[in-house]
């Protein structure tokens, strides 16, 4: 069995990716030891066939995640791939390849996989990966997740606090999304603040298993759209070359408890719009063409206009180059947030 997760929504992607990797472990192994993820970005056709070919004592199939296997740079992984998977439509293995840096857009057009880059851009698959494509895409279970609109992202909200026993209106869901942005890792994690708080103001309903009703005035206090300003101070601070602005907005976010590599996806994900932004400024695009193309929040456009108007394209995507080199060095541990930001500034 061959499934296919991608999409640029990354959250809903990962939800379905470890529900089905949480399913194989209760149904078929739950020792874990039939199950094995693999970097599709450096591996190898020889990889993976050891990875399916892998017996176990426990199991009688295996499960083999493929993530980001369209990051891959080796020249006939994508032949040798396809050739290989078409014999192993039925057999009783499953493999999962999970990609959020390939999505379906409109280009020339029609309707075509397109790779994202780094910097927000895509470009449509060449031939080998393309077809490739097309043959996962192709399979019974394969899904697509796309990026919710605002409206959708609202519905998520609602949907997902009813999910962890809370109530939350369509009106103040939005809300929610127009302070926090259409992130679902950062709704998310608001979501859990927010009932948590009200769940201490009111035990004695959770102990009584009634729903906790999160209003207005919650959300204006514990959100208010703080980190989203954060961050719009911090892009700010940045773009003046105010290192000690932005030195102290980074140590308010550690005191409140944002994590490196959060704090570190939350500015890339800030440039990236500034860049779409200046993109689309340099085209002559009016704010509804952008509220239209660029899929943001009124509040997170004007916000962004302003800011935008700072730099070049240019600029943006060198900076943009730059937080993606800090991405790996973070992972890798070859640095700290705070001395990366330091020599981001200095190099402006």
């Amino acid at each position: 069995m061959i499934i296919f997760l991608y999409g640029e929504d990354s959250f809903r992607g990962r939800q379905k990716l470890n529900e089905l990797k949480e399913k194989f472990s209760r149904e078929v192994d739950p020792t874990g030891g039939s199950l094995s993820v693999v970097d599709g970005a450096k591996t190898s056709l020889r990889e993976i066939n050891e990875q399916v070919g892998a017996s176990s004592l426990w199991a009688r199939k295996r499960l083999v995640v493929i993530e980001d296997i369209f990051l891959n740079k080796g020249e006939n992984i994508f032949v040798d791939l396809l050739e290989f998977l078409e014999k192993q439509v039925e057999s009783d293995n499953v493999l999962i390849f999970f990609d959020s840096t390939i999505k379906m857009e409109k280009k020339y057009g029609k309707e075509m996989p397109v790779a994202i880059n780094s910097s927000g851009e895509t470009k449509p698959l060449t031939v080998k990966p393309g077809k490739l494509f097309k043959f996962l895409a192709g399979q019974k279970f394969a899904q697509e997740f796309k990026a919710l609109s605002n409206t959708e992202t609202a519905s998520w909200v609602k949907k997902t606090a009813e999910a962890r026993g809370a109530q939350i209106t369509l009106p103040n869901a939005g809300r929610l999304v127009a302070l926090s942005g259409n992130n679902l890792w950062q709704l998310n994690n608001e979501i859990d603040k927010l009932i948590s708080f009200k769940s201490g103001q009111a035990p004695q309903l959770v102990k009584d298993g009634q729903q906790v009703v999160i209003e207005e005035g919650e959300i204006e206090e514990l959100v208010s759209g703080n980190f989203q300003e954060n961050i719009f101070a911090l892009t700010d601070a940045i773009s003046a070359k105010n290192k000690g602005l932005a030195m102290k907005i980074l140590e308010e976010q550690f005191s409140a408890g944002s994590a490196d590599v959060y704090l570190l996806v939350m500015i890339t994900r800030q440039f990236r719009i500034l860049w779409q932004i200046r993109q689309a400024l340099d085209a002559g695009e009016s704010q509804r063409q952008m509220l239209s193309a660029l899929k943001l929040h009124p509040f997170v456009l004007q916000k962004g206009t302003a800011q935008a108007r700072q730099f070049s394209a240019e600029q943006l995507k060198r900076i943009l180059n730059r937080l993606t080199e800090m991405d790996y060095q973070l992972k890798t541990g070859q640095g700290e947030i705070k001395s990366m930001i330091d020599l981001l500034i200095n190099s402006l």
